[in-house]
């Protein structure tokens, strides 16, 4: 049983946490502040079937690979606890109770969405073969919450709904970069493609340029969502935030890149009280 746990990553809740948020955000807006509680915890209970789900895909792709990097050496896989067909018994397990989750209570058009959803989380350690920048592909994977969000609440996909999944996209190509540095040196020897190979020695300057296009947007939400001064207030933590990240990962010391790819958590968690506690008060 540990063994399993480890392979859907429940003890290290950190990539489900990073989902989750910018779904929040959507569920939020998309309902002005109140989603029917059936519907809200449907998308955070899919948050964490999908990504388990697609941690344990990841983990039968990599096996080869895990083992030759440092910090996937001890996975259930490599060590042999958990077998592959384990794994893909776990994979379809994972992703048959979220498709039922969603059949049971969201909309017919929203259980559409979630089709390409699941492949795309399921498809994405594939992509790290070929594709030269897999954080992007891993940003349009872990937006599609956001557009099942308001197709579910409003039918179809507003220009909103869009905003908010450039947004998330953004953010996911900073942070997802970032934890991509901490493998780096392995990576380049087993060939293995990430964002932070391909950016080279310009990555610093490229998750800097990211993440000052996702503050300038989050900024331009609050305008267009006439939020109150909780909301601008967040954006002066989350610029802060941002700043103790880029000095922090300047070197692209790996502890640090580590650390920094972490407290990403803390600007998801920021956001969500500034939307919640805007809503409210309009509530």
């Amino acid at each position: 049983m540990r063994g399993y746990l480890q392979l859907i990553r429940f003890d290290k809740p950190i990539g489900t946490l990073l989902l989750l948020w910018p779904t929040i955000w959507a569920l939020l807006i998309a309902y002005n502040g109140l989603p029917p509680f059936n519907i809200a915890v449907t998308f955070i209970l899919g948050v964490f079937l999908t990504r388990s789900a697609g941690c344990a895909i990841n983990d039968f792709a990599d096996v080869k690979y895990d083992g030759k990097v440092a910090r996937t050496s001890g996975r259930p896989l490599v060590s042999g606890v958990v077998s592959k067909k384990e794994a893909i018994v776990i994979t379809c397990a994972f992703s048959v109770v979220a498709f039922l989750l969603a059949m049971q209570n969201l909309k017919t058009i929203t259980l559409f969405w979630s089709i390409p959803a699941l492949f795309l989380f399921i498809t994405y350690p594939f992509f790290k073969r070929f594709f030269p920048i897999p954080q992007l592909y891993l940003g349009i994977a872990f937006s599609f919450g956001i557009l099942m969000a308001f197709v579910e609440a409003r039918g179809g996909i507003p220009l909103v709904a869009i905003f908010i999944f450039v947004i998330n996209l953004l953010w996911v190509l900073a942070y997802d970069t970032i934890y991509a540095l901490v493998d780096i040196h392995d990576d380049r020897k087993i060939n293995m493609k990430t964002s932070a190979l391909t950016f080279g020695r310009h990555v610093i300057t490229i998750v800097g340029i990211c993440y000052l296009l996702f503050l300038s947007l989050i900024c331009y939400l609050g305008v267009y969502l006439s939020v109150n001064e909780y909301y601008w207030f967040a954006i002066v933590v989350v610029a802060y935030q941002i700043l103790t990240i880029m000095y922090n990962i300047r070197n692209q010391e790996e502890k640090y890149c580590f650390q920094m790819f972490l407290y990403n958590n803390n600007i998801g968690i920021v956001i969500t009280i500034a939307l919640l506690t805007n809503y409210l008060r309009i509530i």
